[in-house]
């Protein structure tokens, strides 16, 4: 089992997108890029600890490449958006690519530069990540409701 992490804005939003995906074993919402330890929702959301709301992607590499989630990140994320992501703004919401080793850096720079995207995707060596609180956990399944209200109303298309 290898993990993934990614920010692509609201990680209610984006986390069904991965759960989904054949190989992918579990996703769980959280934090990464910030320095402050055990960030809350409510200062990660405010921008007051630097970290983007974060999906950590854990996946079976024998079934499920990198690659592949890469590509599912960036088709289901606004790479022209240097500010959020649809509705959520502030940098907690901005995208990046946390990797762990110089493969995935060497792949997301890639993709990032085929995109055209370096002015609003960042690449930032993982350093860690922070589990959100209960509730965000699989939102998408335990308020479907809200969660379809959420993507009506941020103008997101899921793929």
């Amino acid at each position: 089992m290898k993990s993934a992490y990614f920010a692509g804005g609201c990680f209610w939003c984006i986390t069904p997108v991965f759960a989904e995906t054949d190989g992918v074993i579990s996703v769980t919402s959280g934090y990464c890029g910030g320095d402050e330890a055990d960030p809350s929702y409510e200062d990660v959301k405010a921008q007051k600890t630097g970290h983007r709301e974060t999906v950590k992607i854990d996946y079976d590499e024998n079934v499920l490449s990198y690659s592949t989630l890469l590509q599912i990140f960036f088709e289901n994320v606004d790479i022209t958006d240097g500010g959020g992501q649809y509705i959520d703004r502030g940098h907690s919401y901005t995208l990046a690519v946390y990797y762990t080793d110089e493969t995935e850096k060497e792949e997301a720079l890639l993709i990032i530069k085929k995109l055209g995207c370096e002015n609003t995707v960042a690449a930032e060596k993982y350093k860690r990540f922070y589990t959100a609180e209960e509730y965000h956990q699989d939102f998408y399944k335990k308020e479907p409701e809200k969660y379809k209200e959420e993507i009506e109303i941020s103008g997101r298309k899921i793929k």
